[in-house]
C-alpha cells in the first residue's frame, strides 16, 4: 500500500500520521487573525478641541482590555507552537481536536470587547458580568488542551522523536490549572470583587506565559526514568 506525499507509515496498530505543516500553518493564521481583529475595538475618541488627551484617557479601559488580550493570544500561540512541537506528525482525530483549540481563541475578542464597554461604561455589576465572561471563556479555552495531551498519552506513535510520556504526563497539569483557577477567578471577581477577578486573569496569562515550553517531569520521574534505562 503505498502512502501519500503527507503521510507517514503508522506504527503497528497505531494511527496513520499525515503531516502537521498544514495544521501549524492553517492554526497560525486564525491567531493572526484574531490577533489582528483585537485592534478594531480601539477608536479615536470624540473631542472637542483642546480635549484630546482627556478624551484619550477616557478610552483607557479599552487599551487595557487590547493589551491583556493581545498578551493572552500571544501567550497561546506560543503554547500552540511548543505543543506542535511534542508531535511527529497529526491524525483526524487530532486535527478536531485542534479546531476545539481554535474555537476557545476566535471567541476572544468578543469577551475583550465586553470588558472593555464595563471598563469604560459600566457600574461595578456590569464588570463583575464582564469578568465573569472573560474568565469562563478562558476556563472552557483549557478544556480542548487537556483533550490534546490526553490523546497524546493514548498514542506513543504521535510522539516527536526527543517527547517521551512522561514529559506528555506532566503537561496535564496545565490545563486542569486553567480549568480549576479561571473558574476560581471568575467565582472571585462575582463574589468578592471584579478587580480581584482580572488581576487573577492577568496572573493566569502570566502563568501561561512562563510555562509556554511546557513542564518538566518531576525529579523522580525523572530519576525512576534514568534507573530504568
Amino acid at each position: 500500500m503505498s502512502v501519500g506525499p503527507d503521510e507517514t507509515r503508522p506504527s503497528r496498530g497505531g494511527p496513520r500520521l499525515a503531516d502537521a505543516g498544514r495544521l501549524a500553518a492553517f492554526s497560525d493564521a486564525v491567531f493572526a487573525i484574531v490577533i489582528t481583529l483585537l485592534v478594531l475595538d480601539l477608536r479615536v475618541p470624540n473631542f472637542h478641541e483642546g480635549e484630546l488627551a482627556a478624551s484619550l484617557l477616557e478610552e483607557a479601559p479599552s487599551y487595557l482590555a487590547f493589551v491583556v488580550s493581545f498578551v493572552y493570544i500571544g501567550v497561546l500561540w506560543l503554547n500552540h507552537h511548543a505543543l506542535l512541537r511534542m508531535i511527529r506528525g497529526t491524525t483526524l482525530t487530532l486535527n478536531w481536536i485542534n479546531l476545539g483549540i481554535l474555537f476557545g481563541v476566535v471567541i476572544i475578542p468578543f469577551p475583550t470587547a465586553v470588558l472593555a464597554a464595563a471598563l469604560a461604561d459600566g457600574d461595578d455589576g456590569d464588570l463583575r458580568v464582564a469578568v465573569v465572561m472573560y474568565a469562563l471563556a478562558a476556563a472552557l479555552m483549557s478544556a480542548p488542551w487537556l483533550v490534546f495531551f490526553a490523546y497524546l498519552r493514548r498514542h506513543p506513535a504521535l510522539h516527536a522523536v526527543e517527547v517521551d510520556r512522561d514529559q506528555v504526563r506532566a503537561q496535564v497539569a496545565r490545563p486542569i490549572t486553567g480549568l480549576v483557577l479561571y473558574g476560581l477567578t471568575g467565582l472571585l471577581g462575582w463574589v468578592v470583587s471584579p478587580v480581584i477577578g482580572l488581576l487573577g486573569i492577568i496572573v493566569m496569562i502570566i502563568y501561561h506565559g512562563v510555562t509556554s515550553e511546557g513542564l518538566r517531569p518531576g525529579p523522580l520521574r525523572r530519576l525512576r526514568h534514568r534507573g530504568g534505562a
